[in-house]
């Protein structure tokens, strides 16, 4: 059993930063990747950035630039560093963890406001 658990949300005025983190616990294979997505409320789940093994990151092309993932793998932990905030970025964040067999497992989700 493996669980994913995503920390740092909150509620920050626009321009503001936050950092959410994402500890995943149990029995973990070998991690292959870990994700970030993102859902606004009535609207679907999108992807926002994924780091490799390797250290190989990708982002959405509207976030590049204002949102950086990077890892701790002694800690089992992703984070998403996220900078210049606009509203529109509010949304329940969510982690998510590959590992080498191909399973995935999803967090509970941490909700970030916005305020304008």
């Amino acid at each position: 059993q493996v669980q994913l658990v995503e920390s740092g949300g909150g509620l920050v005025q626009a321009g503001g930063s936050l950092r959410l983190s994402c500890a995943a616990s149990g029995s973990i294979f070998t991690i292959y990747a870990m994700y970030w997505y993102r859902q606004a409320p009535g609207k679907q789940r999108d992807w926002v950035a994924t780091i490799l093994n390797g250290d190989f990151r990708r982002y959405a092309d509207t976030l590049k630039g204002r949102f950086m993932i990077s890892r701790d793998n002694a800690k089992n932990t992703v984070y998403l560093q996220m900078n210049s905030l606009k509203p529109e970025d509010t949304a329940v964040y969510y982690c998510k963890m590959s590992d080498s067999r191909g399973y995935e497992y999803w967090g509970q989700g941490t909700q970030v406001t916005v305020s304008s």
